[in-house]
């Protein structure tokens, strides 16, 4: 795999690991073809270790790597990752405001963004997973990116691992947009379409992030950390009151703790 990743530059690296994260989305969303309804605790399971999975990303694969990049900056290695920590998480609160969407299993009233009892609840539940996968696939390709100014072997590996948690934690992300929308009584080939298509937006971010840190090397420590803060955002605004809110908060908790550890062996083991 890693042989194979080599031959290509970061940015197509980047877009071909966000293809697999897009397409872990479509796998999830393909349930629809096999049952119009998901087991509620299942649900709120996969969402709990959803949540673990990108805290411990944030981390172990962007945030822990910011502050080792910047262990010579003037004012401490901690700036970096503190700044662009904190302003990934204004730039998804301001999207969130601005962005017309809709949690999973929310009634249409309880929309957020602007204007959002405009939107068809299809539109809105596909925005609301958009909102998540934009973090994600930055992550994904300013992994990526930073190869062009490591180029180690080990860098590769531990961008590879990322896209692989990221592409894991994406599967209860289609399932969240399809079965809503299937129980809702739209046809199994729409409710596939609208819960794939909002993976779709994580290869553009991957190519958006892994250009900008190839070609601006001092914007990296910033850049991991902008897209860990963002992560963090979502994992705390909505992915975690989501598997809660329906009464199964031990399930989503001891789920977010398995998917925390196995993210962490994950980015361990072979990153």
């Amino acid at each position: 795999m890693i042989d194979f990743f080599q031959t290509f530059n970061p940015i197509v690296q980047a877009f071909i690991a966000t293809l697999f994260t897009w397409g872990m989305t479509a796998i999830g969303a393909a349930l629809v073809f096999a049952t119009k309804t998901v087991n509620q605790r299942l649900m709120d399971g996969m969402l709990g270790f959803a949540g673990g999975v990108m805290i411990a990303a944030s981390y172990w694969s962007l945030l822990s790597p910011a502050i080792e990049i910047s262990e010579d900056h003037p004012i401490g290695p901690w700036f970096p990752a503190a700044l662009g920590f904190l302003l990934g998480g204004i730039f998804l609160w301001g999207i969130d405001k601005v962005l017309p969407h809709l949690h999973p299993n929310a009634p249409i009233g309880n929309a957020e963004g602007y204007h959002p009892t405009e939107r068809k609840r299809s539109t809105l539940l596909v925005l609301a997973i958009t909102l998540h996968n934009i973090p994600e696939g930055l992550a994904v390709g300013i992994a990526f990116g930073a190869l062009a100014n490591t180029g180690t072997e080990a860098s590769l590996a531990g961008a590879l691992t990322l896209a692989l948690g990221i592409g894991i934690q994406n599967l209860p992300e289609g399932v969240a947009v399809s079965m809503p929308l299937r129980g809702e009584g739209m046809s199994r080939r729409k409710s596939f379409l609208y819960g794939q298509f909002s993976g779709m937006v994580e290869p553009i971010a991957a190519v958006i992030g892994a250009f900008a840190v190839a070609f601006i090397e001092p914007l990296l420590p910033y850049a991991l950390s902008f897209a860990a803060g963002a992560m963090i955002f979502v994992v705390a605004e909505e992915v975690i009151p989501g598997s809660q809110e329906k009464g199964n908060k031990d399930l989503a908790t001891m789920s977010l703790m398995v998917g925390f550890v196995l993210m962490m062996i994950l980015d361990v083991a072979l990153g």
